[in-house]
C-alpha cells in the first residue's frame, strides 16, 4: 500500500527508544595518506574492479556481469536485469508483478535514470526531469531550534523532511494526483582563467520548483542529485569498515589540510547506525537499502525494507490504489540487489602509455589521491565468494569532504553538512560520456567535462584545484589523459 511518509514527531516518539551504536572514528591513520602514498607503486594492473573486471569499452561498458561469476550466478544476475530494466504499472493491473507505481513518481523503471547502467541524463530544456532529480528537506537555520524529538527524528531518518513536499520532488504521478512540481535549472556564466590563458567557461546552477502543485514549500532546501554509475556496487561494499576508516581524520591530526570523515546513518535491516557508503553523501549503508530506497522514493513502490513512500500525510496518497501491502516482493528486491551487486568494472585503458603515467604521477604529486584513495581490498570473511579477497582500484576513501560553498546545497544529511560529499569513485570516469552523451560530472552534472569538474572542487581541495589551474598545458594533458583511462 502506499504509506505516507510518517511525521516527523510521532516517528520520533516511536524511535526514541532504540538503543543506537554510532561508529568510532579513530583519529589519524598509523602512517600519514602522504607516506602511504609515497610508498604505492602506481596501479600495476588494467583490472581495476579485481577478477571481475571486463574488457568493455563502448557504449555497453557498464552493463556487463562480473567475469568471475559462476553460471547461478549469471542467472540470477539476468534476473535481476529484467527488473531493473522493465517498467512498473498503475495498480490494478493484469501485471500484479509489477503494479504498484506511484502515485506520485519520478520514473517507471530503475534504467531510466541509470542510463544503460550509467549516470543519469541532464534534463533538456523543459523536459521533465529524469536522471536529475531534487532531494527535499527543512533548510538547516540558526533561527530554529531543534526540540530533542525533531532531533531524534533527524537521527533515524538523516534530515528532516518538508512538511507538505517530504525528501524528494516527484514530477509525475497517477491520474488524479497533482504532481509535486517542476524542478527548474538556471545557469550562470562563470570564466576561469588557466595559467596558460587558456579560458574554461563554468556553469553554474540555480535550483527552483515551479508549478508547486501543493502550494508554496515556503523555506526549503534544495539538493540536486544526479543519478550515479552502477559499476562496483558490491565490491565497495564488501570493503571492511576498519580499511575504511583508515583514512578517516575529521580533526587533520596529520595537517594535511584533508579531514575525511566517514557518515554515521541508519540501517533499517540491522537497527542500529553504521557506517555510510552509498550516495553523494554516503546515506545509505548497503546496495539493499539503496536499492529499496530508490523504489520508494523514485517510483513510489513500498518493500519490506522500506514500507512508506515520500508521500506526506498532507498528499493522502493512502487512499490511492496500489499494488499490495508490500509491492517489491523480497525475490524481486533480492534479484536486483544482487544484479546491482555485480555489474562489472571495465579494464583501463592504455594504462602504461608514457602520458598517462606521467598523469597518474600528477595526479598524487598534486593531493588528488589524498581523497581518491587509488587502492582498496576487500573482505575475506562474509563476502559472496566472487567479492572476496579482491585488489580494487576506485580511487576513492568513500569518506565525506568538504568541498567549499560552490557546491554546497545547504542540506544536512545525517552527519553529512551542506559542504561535505562522498568521494565519488572514479573508476569508469572516461567512460561515463561514452555510455551516456547526455550526462555531466559532480553530484549535479553541471561540470560538461573532467576539467571542468576539477574546477569546481574547493574546501578541502582547493590548493589541489589551484595547482591545477597553474599547471602547463602539457602537464594539465596528462593529468586528463589519466582520469580519461580510467
Amino acid at each position: 500500500m502506499h504509506r505516507p511518509m510518517m511525521h516527523a514527531l510521532p516517528l520520533a516518539i516511536a524511535l526514541a527508544t532504540l538503543a543506537t551504536t554510532a561508529v568510532t572514528v579513530q583519529a589519524a591513520p598509523i602512517t600519514t595518506v602522504t607516506e602511504y602514498l609515497s610508498a604505492l607503486p602506481l596501479q600495476n594492473t588494467a583490472k581495476s574492479g579485481g577478477e571481475g573486471s571486463v574488457r568493455k569499452h563502448d557504449t555497453n561498458a557498464y552493463s556487463l556481469p562480473a567475469k568471475n561469476m559462476s553460471f547461478d550466478q549469471r542467472l540470477s544476475f539476468s534476473v535481476g536485469n529484467s527488473f531493473f530494466k522493465s517498467p512498473w504499472v498503475i495498480a490494478p493491473a493484469s501485471t500484479t508483478a509489477r503494479d504498484g507505481l506511484g502515485p506520485l513518481f519520478n520514473t517507471n523503471a530503475c534504467q531510466n535514470c541509470h542510463v544503460k547502467d550509467g549516470r543519469g541524463s541532464l534534463p533538456a530544456g523543459n523536459d521533465p526531469a529524469v536522471g536529475l532529480f531534487l532531494r527535499l528537506g527543512m533548510p538547516d537555520s540558526p533561527e530554529h531550534s531543534w526540540d530533542d524529538e525533531e532531533r531524534e527524528f533527524r537521527r533515524i531518518s538523516g534530515v528532516m523532511p518538508h512538511p507538505v513536499y517530504g525528501t524528494q520532488l516527484q514530477n509525475a504521478s497517477v491520474p488524479g494526483v497533482p504532481q509535486e512540481g517542476r524542478m527548474q535549472v538556471d545557469y550562470q556564466q562563470k570564466s576561469v582563467t588557466l595559467a596558460d590563458g587558456e579560458v574554461i567557461t563554468l556553469r553554474a546552477p540555480h535550483y527552483s520548483i515551479v508549478e508547486a502543485g501543493f502550494g508554496d514549500p515556503g523555506p526549503i532546501a534544495l539538493s540536486p542529485r544526479l543519478a550515479p554509475g552502477m559499476v562496483g556496487l558490491g565490491l565497495l561494499e564488501a570493503v571492511s569498515d576498519a580499511m575504511l576508516l583508515e583514512w578517516a581524520d575529521p580533526e587533520d591530526n596529520d595537517g594535511d589540510g584533508i579531514s575525511g570523515k566517514p557518515n554515521t546513518v541508519w540501517s533499517i535491516a540491522d537497527d542500529a547506525l553504521v557506517q555510510g557508503r552509498f550516495g553523494w553523501k554516503a546515506g545509505q549503508p548497503s546496495v539493499r537499502q539503496q536499492s529499496a530506497k530508490a523504489f520508494a522514493g523514485d517510483m513510489g513502490l513500498t518493500s519490506s525494507l522500506v514500507g512508506s513512500t515520500d508521500c506526506t500525510p498532507v498528499q493522502k496518497c493512502d487512499v490511492m490504489p496500489s499494488g499490495g501491502t508490500i509491492e517489491v516482493e523480497d525475490n524481486v528486491m533480492d534479484n536486483v540487489a544482487f544484479y546491482s551487486r555485480n555489474l562489472a568494472v571495465p579494464t583501463r585503458r592504455d594504462i602504461d602509455a608514457p602520458e598517462v603515467r606521467a598523469g597518474e604521477q600528477l595526479f598524487r604529486d598534486l593531493q588528488c589521491a589524498s581523497c581518491h584513495r587509488p587502492t582498496l581490498t576487500t573482505d575475506k570473511a562474509g563476502v559472496a565468494a566472487q567479492l572476496a579477497g579482491q585488489v580494487i582500484w576506485p580511487y576513492s576513501d568513500m569518506l565525506l569532504h568538504d568541498m567549499g560553498d560552490a557546491l554546497s546545497d545547504n542540506r544536512r544529511e545525517f552527519e553529512a553538512t551542506g559542504n561535505e560529499w562522498r568521494t565519488p569513485p572514479l573508476w569508469g570516469i572516461g567512460l561515463a560520456q561514452t555510455v551516456n552523451s547526455a550526462t555531466g560530472f559532480l553530484h549535479d552534472g553541471r561540470a560538461r567535462t573532467l576539467l571542468e569538474a576539477v574546477l569546481w572542487h574547493g574546501g578541502e581541495a582547493q590548493s589541489s584545484r589551484d595547482a591545477v589551474v597553474a599547471l602547463p598545458t602539457e602537464q594539465r594533458e596528462s593529468l586528463l589523459r589519466f582520469l580519461e583511462s580510467l
